[in-house]
């Protein structure tokens, strides 16, 4: 996926979900260390105690974990969870990090017994690099060629048990071999907004952050069912009562704050709004192909289709057809439009929004 340069990239996007290398480092202080202090995901966490009592009281390592899901669900903060609950120690890694076999084979060999190895992006293995784990996670066993041509032979060393958990954003990008050898494979859903209120008012108390119940409700509801969206918004919201008010977080100052940086009562910002715009004011809210408005909004057309669009398809306002890209009547109504209404007899042009619609 390409992404683009400009201001409006990813990387410096309020509502970006993935966390850019600082706010990484600021997350750990704000992720729950412990199963209790996990908010939202109940089905999961009820699985994810069974397994990890189980365990314990076989005094053995739990099975690997696979968790999967969009950025900002709390995938990482699930394996150090897993880590913690099991008295482990927990070594972290990438996908794309691993670019050699003898990079994951460093990793495996300095393993204590019960370690927790987190993988994260697990999907982007090179694939000599997943075809060492096939032993490991199986049998325990590392296969080591050493040499090259008639005299090399090979070396099997023994590993001590260890959970590999891995994290994905991409399910179907990872192999079937890959994905069989997981014990215990999950889904994170979106969170819900009293659950994300949950995660505001904790994360406002290790802040130090003064927020009352409203305050939380209104960042909660604007942050698109996301845990690391909540927090963001939570600091700006928090900087904003600081230099324009008093440092309490209520009702007024939150929306104050969250319209400042254009995130408007849907969470959506402002490239959101441009591209719906786009769609409704001047090509007559569709059909109109990927690449037309993209052009129209100034972004690459990949980082319109993986970045942007998803949220818009989630809410219902956009509809991928054939012919192209078609808004529905609830992003006319939140745009303040009037959708067009179809032709008599049918027909296509203006249209044919309204008539994908019925």
């Amino acid at each position: 996926m390409s992404e683009p340069s400009g201001p409006t990239g990813p990387e410096l996007r309020l509502l970006a979900p993935t966390a850019d290398p600082v706010e990484a480092a600021e997350e750990v202080s704000l992720r729950p260390r412990h199963l209790a202090e996990f908010v939202g995901q109940p089905q999961l966490k009820e699985h994810l105690s069974i397994m990890l009592e189980a365990a314990r009281r076989r005094a053995e390592p739990v099975d690997h974990m696979l968790f999967a899901g969009p950025p900002g669900l709390g995938k990482t903060s699930l394996a150090t969870i897993v880590a913690n609950e099991m008295g482990a120690g927990l070594r972290v890694t990438s996908g794309p990090a691993l670019v050699r076999a003898g990079d994951l084979a460093a990793l495996l060999t300095n393993l204590s017994e019960g370690d927790v190895l987190f993988v994260d992006e697990i999907h982007r293995l090179a694939r000599p690099v997943e075809e060492i784990l096939y032993p490991a996670m199986e049998d325990f066993q590392l296969d080591i060629v050493l040499g090259k041509g008639p005299g090399a032979r090979s070396l099997r060393l023994d590993l001590p048990p260890f959970t590999l958990v891995g994290a994905t954003t991409r399910t179907g990008l990872i192999t079937g071999p890959l994905r069989d050898r997981f014990g215990f494979v999950a889904r994170l859903d979106y969170y819900q907004p009293e659950e994300l209120e949950l995660i505001v008012c904790r994360s406002a108390g290790l802040l130090g952050a003064i927020l009352d119940k409203a305050g939380g409700a209104e960042i909660a509801r604007r942050s698109r069912g996301t845990p690391r969206l909540a927090n963001r918004l939570l600091k700006r919201v928090r900087d904003f009562a600081e230099v324009r008010g008093n440092g309490t977080i209520d009702l007024d100052v939150a929306t104050a704050g969250l319209e400042l940086f254009q995130v408007d009562k849907l969470g959506l910002d402002k490239v959101d709004r441009a591209l719906l715009d786009a769609m409704c004011s001047r090509f007559g809210g569709g059909p109109v192909g990927l690449s037309t408005l993209a052009v129209s909004v100034g972004e690459a057309p990949e980082t319109v289709e993986d970045v942007y669009e998803p949220f818009l398809l989630q809410l219902g306002m956009l509809m991928r057809t054939p012919r192209g890209r078609v808004a529905m009547p609830v992003a006319w109504e939140h745009l303040g439009l009037t959708p067009p209404a179809a032709p008599p007899g049918g027909g296509t042009g203006l249209g044919t929004a309204a008539t994908l619609w019925s």
